[in-house]
């Protein structure tokens, strides 16, 4: 029996599981709250409010983007890069 010749041109990854993705989006939660409840605390101890806070949030959501964009999209070019079978 011939074998079926596969695509040509580089294999793409495999998409992420539903498990990966609730990953993601629990780490970009938590990479929110708890910088967020870190500048409260900031703030209750050195008066500053809502500067912990309004830091906390945007650090945290800012940390956090930055983190699901290379989980999603860098981490697998390189990998794709280094393995050219892929």
């Amino acid at each position: 029996m011939a074998q079926n010749p596969g695509p040509s041109g580089p294999r793409r990854p495999d998409p992420p599981s539903a498990a990966q993705y609730a990953t993601l989006g629990v780490t970009f939660g938590a990479g929110i709250v708890l910088p967020t409840l870190l500048g409260s605390w900031v703030d209750t101890r050195l008066g500053t409010t809502p500067w912990g806070v309004m830091l906390g949030v945007f650090g945290g959501f800012a940390l956090s983007l930055l983190w699901v964009y290379r989980r999603l999209v860098v981490e697998p070019r390189e990998r794709a890069a280094r393995d050219p079978r892929e």
